[in-house]
């Protein structure tokens, strides 16, 4: 009778405790289906919060993410479901835009890129200024490319922007998604370096040459090559949703900085492969035109704020990095 008496009280203390486990969040997402959505789509759902999935095309992300809380249809311009989720949002991240490498750069096409980013960024902040509960945060991609080309320049978060295409697409883009802050909104623009993972992006393109033995850097491989392990682009996104001390530009790149040749080098190794044919300079321009202007430029990038801020690198080393992605 005792031990039943005593046994009941503790249940009844222990039931009474607060939980310690942190409450899961909704985030609503764009672009989750590219290759980074998917990377911080699933530490997102691996944490236990939901994700409310906004995109062109349903039945694909439907497919793609069967766990997702909801996946609703969203075109920049086009009133629908979609701004009501917002006021469900603990965060919003905006990653959707035209990809900048699918083709050669028209005039019609530079204007698709553009657009895509600033509309589609505005039409997310019209949502979020339209909801009676906004949220906390709103993470809205960004590139290096802001920069331009800088040559040997060390350059960080308050550096100034280009004057190229590139650094115009950045500098608006960031403009447009900087509205949200005037209606109590954190707004942090996280800036992508050149991102490494194994089912997508540039390592995949570069890893066909490496293996044929034909592999090595892009022009002379001076440029330098501001990089950053996939893991760690979805550790930066959910560091910056959780510090409330971030806002503005992020620098998502690795502390360490190489030249082109030096990724190069460091790729070849990991395939035990040489890294010596160079595909020239002029051989980029005449196939890529503009883009290939931009491809052989380059910025010597420092993650500054995300160091100050405490954010510790998975991988900061590109040995490191690429031995977690290549299988040889």
């Amino acid at each position: 009778m005792h031990d039943t008496l005593v046994y009941s009280y503790v249940s009844i203390v222990v039931e009474q405790q607060p939980s310690t486990k942190p409450m899961s969040k909704t985030h609503v997402m764009t672009g989750a289906t590219g290759l980074i959505g998917r990377h911080i789509y699933r530490a997102l759902r691996d944490r236990g919060d939901n994700v409310i999935v906004l995109t062109r095309n349903p039945e694909r992300a439907n497919n793609r993410f069967p766990d997702a809380h909801r996946v609703l249809l969203w075109a920049p311009g086009v009133a629908g479901e979609w701004s009501s989720a917002i006021d469900e949002a603990d965060c919003v991240i905006h990653l959707a835009g035209e990809p900048i490498a699918e083709e050669r750069w028209t005039d019609d096409y530079k204007r698709r890129i553009h657009d895509s980013r600033i509309l589609g960024t505005r039409d997310i902040v019209s949502g979020i200024v339209a909801a009676q509960r906004k949220p906390r945060v709103l993470l809205s991609v960004s590139a290096v490319g802001y920069y331009g080309n800088t040559g040997d320049l060390e350059i960080d978060e308050t550096s100034d922007a280009g004057n190229d295409f590139l650094a115009t697409v950045c500098r608006d883009w960031e403009a447009e998604a900087l509205h949200a802050a005037e209606h109590g909104v954190r707004v942090v623009t996280p800036r992508l370096g050149v991102v490494l993972a194994q089912d997508g992006g540039a390592l995949e393109k570069l890893l066909t040459p490496f293996k044929m033995f034909a592999g090595g850097p892009v022009g002379n491989g001076d440029q330098w090559f501001p990089w950053v392990h996939i893991d760690d682009v979805a550790g930066m996104f959910l560091f910056a949703i959780e510090n409330e001390n971030v806002s503005g530009a992020l620098n998502v790149v690795s502390p360490e900085v190489l030249r082109n040749r030096d990724f190069a080098v460091a790729l070849g190794e990991t395939l035990n492969r040489p890294a010596r044919f160079s595909v020239p300079a002029f051989v980029v321009k005449l196939a890529l035109g503009e883009f290939g202007e931009t491809l052989l430029g380059g910025q010597r990038v420092h993650p500054q704020r995300v160091l100050e801020h405490g954010y510790t690198f998975r991988y900061a080393d590109i040995h490191d990095a690429l031995r977690s992605l290549v299988s040889v």
